[in-house]
């Protein structure tokens, strides 16, 4: 089943961090913090990091920005998933989807369940790709970004993992903008 294929050698990816907030900042911002920190100690590398407001066309624009740039292979953002009015993170991101990863909700929210239980359903954790780009949107706290890290992330953008991993296809993501479709 699910295995590390240790012949096969790392390839560390550009990883880009947007946390989404109308309060934090780089000195307080816990999220972003533990996303960095997962990242780096991953052996990846840190291409971008933010903090941006609650607003949705500002969330769009960057995330589209960091999409076409070519030294970013991969966005997490972390805020702006739950229910309240300033909760827009999944309205600005979803619409640029090329493709929406539904798995990736149904499996954090399972490893979520495990911890907070029904709580869970108060995210609207998202995932999908986006000129050839994968962007995953997680919930605002620490321990969300952790169970998204460890539980998921950390494996799939490992060339190492098996059977598959998100890096094995990256080469192959945008093969409908070349066929022109």
């Amino acid at each position: 089943m699910m295995r590390i294929e240790e012949n096969r050698p790392f390839i560390p990816v550009n990883i880009a961090v947007l946390t989404v907030s109308d309060t934090r900042t780089l000195d307080d911002d816990r999220s972003g913090d533990t996303l960095v920190e997962r990242i780096e100690a991953a052996g990846h590398r840190i291409a971008a990091r933010d903090i941006i407001t609650d607003d949705r066309d500002r969330i769009a624009g960057l995330v589209k920005c960091w999409a076409q740039d070519p030294q970013v292979d991969v966005i997490i953002t972390t805020g702006g998933t739950g229910f309240t009015g300033r909760d827009v993170t999944p309205e600005a991101i979803t619409p640029l989807f090329d493709k929406q990863m539904d798995g990736f909700s149904e499996v954090f929210h399972r490893i979520s369940y495990d911890k907070i239980g029904t709580s869970t359903i108060q995210s609207r954790a998202t995932g999908g790709v986006i000129d050839a780009t994968y962007v995953f949107v997680l919930p605002g706290s620490p321990g969300a970004c952790k169970d998204a890290w460890d539980g998921i992330l950390k494996l799939q953008l490992d060339y190492r993992h098996m059977p598959c991993n998100f890096i094995e296809i990256m080469p192959r993501l945008d093969e409908h903008l070349k066929r022109g479709s």
